[in-house]
């Protein structure tokens, strides 16, 4: 098991597929790491040596933001759109969805669990 920024990546899979189990590291991104670092794509990450492990971690950390770091920075941004009350900090802070999508139906992810509203159930009829 080869670890890559911190996240333990499959041994089974191809590097370029094994590289995007890592926060911020996407199928096109993998892809130009293992060309800077010149690991062939379609090894398996367990026929990899030392050097080539640390190759690709040393053009990761040179190049990219990834993992904890990454996340600091997404969440910064957010707490600004919030602290400026900005319309998509609004959204954030409301719970809803951000980028235009409806809300009349569907954005149940965002939303949870639909709650109905109380008094609207049909009464069941009690025996008398």
């Amino acid at each position: 098991m080869a670890r890559i920024s911190g996240v333990t990546i499959p041994d089974q899979k191809q590097v370029w597929v094994a590289l995007t189990y890592v926060y911020g590291i996407g199928p096109k991104t993998s892809k130009d790491i293992l060309n800077k670092a010149n690991v062939s794509e379609i090894t398996r990450v367990k026929d990899l040596n030392d050097g080539e492990i640390s190759r690709i971690q040393e053009v990761i950390n040179s190049d990219h933001l990834v993992e904890g770091e990454l996340q600091r920075v997404v969440s910064g941004n957010i707490k600004r759109l919030k602290d400026i009350k900005s319309y998509r900090g609004i959204r954030h802070l409301a719970n809803l969805p951000v980028r235009g999508q409806r809300t009349k139906t569907n954005a149940r992810t965002k939303r949870g669990k639909k709650v109905t509203v109380g008094g609207t159930a049909k009464k069941v009829a009690s025996k008398t």
